[in-house]
């Protein structure tokens, strides 16, 4: 039986991994970017947001009391059992 070398045709595994889009040079722009624009919303229209915040709290507890009871059951029903 013969033995045939077959090393240069197969992929090495560090290059057939690929490197995270974070990590890439791409992937650093398009977070400046977002960075940059979301500092650019936040300083244009913070008379809007601060506006808000009222509202938003309101949502935010709302929301907070809404989805944390699923967990024991809601209001009443109490027993002494676990």
């Amino acid at each position: 039986m013969t033995h045939h070398d077959h090393s240069s045709a197969e992929p090495k595994a560090d290059e057939d991994r690929r490197q995270p889009f974070l990590k890439t040079p791409a992937g650093l722009a398009v977070c400046v970017f977002l960075a940059v624009a979301g500092a650019f919303l936040v300083f244009e229209h913070r008379v809007h947001l601060l506006g808000a915040w009222p509202l938003l709290f309101l949502l935010v507890c709302g929301g907070m009391h809404f989805f944390m009871h699923r967990g024991h059951g809601g209001h009443g029903g109490g027993s002494d059992e676990r």
